[in-house]
């Protein structure tokens, strides 16, 4: 079964936040911190990061897409064409 994960628009105004709810969602019990750039997300999710193994196929639903377009402005895209890029990813936009 492919694990399911949801990033929620609502939980984060700005890129720093946003950065902040990757965190939450896509790591578990780390004793370090992560980055919190493109490159550092692009690293999470190849996965290994105690929620997903490494290239583990997984489902991403981002909900409330519609006003995390709003929130990000221009880095949506980059955002995106990141996430596109990994294989083992589906993403689901709401």
């Amino acid at each position: 079964m492919v694990k399911s994960i949801i990033i929620d628009g609502n939980n984060f105004t700005d890129i720093e936040t946003f950065y902040c709810e990757i965190d939450r969602v896509f790591t578990k019990d780390l004793n370090y911190k992560t980055g919190h750039n493109l490159d550092a997300f692009n690293d999470l999710l190849i996965g290994g990061f105690g929620v997903y193994e490494y290239q583990e196929p997984v489902k991403i639903t981002w909900v409330n897409y519609s006003k995390s377009k709003e929130q990000l402005g221009t880095e949506i895209k980059e955002i995106l064409q990141i996430i596109s890029s990994h294989k083992h990813i589906e993403l689901e936009i709401k």
